[in-house]
């Protein structure tokens, strides 16, 4: 599959997702969790997805450098652990759950720092940071 699918599915899922928050919760959760957990893991998501975006364009991408890779997997993990897991402290009110938060911020940290060490360019050696 290539950053480009992803990209457009994980975006079309936040799309999804974010007026799912919006139009069908509005009745049963609190506007306040919404707020607060809902559309925070809504923005974040829909925001990577457009970085993965980024990832497809890079130089890198259609070789298989390392760089793009650990960017897109990492954007991939930060969305699936951090916004994930504001989604179903939303849907369950398990404020566990926000431990996990963390995790997929870290994960969107490090899929920025790829795209940063990468330069934009495929390493002449084959390797990228």
């Amino acid at each position: 599959m290539t950053w480009w699918r992803v990209a457009g599915i994980c975006g079309a899922l936040g799309v999804g997702i974010g007026a799912f928050g919006a139009h069908g919760l509005e009745q049963t959760i609190d506007p306040e969790h919404i707020e607060r957990w809902w559309n925070t893991g809504a923005r974040y998501h829909l925001l990577h997805s457009v970085a993965l975006l980024g990832v497809a364009a890079h130089p890198g991408a259609a070789t298989g450098a390392l760089a793009p890779r650990v960017a897109g997997w990492a954007f991939v993990v930060g969305i699936a652990l951090f916004s994930g897991s504001l989604y179903v402290m939303t849907l369950t009110g398990i404020t566990k759950l926000g431990m996990i938060t963390p995790l997929g911020g870290l994960a969107f940290i490090a899929g920025w720092v790829a795209l940063a060490l990468s330069g934009g360019a495929p390493a002449s050696s084959g390797e990228e940071a």
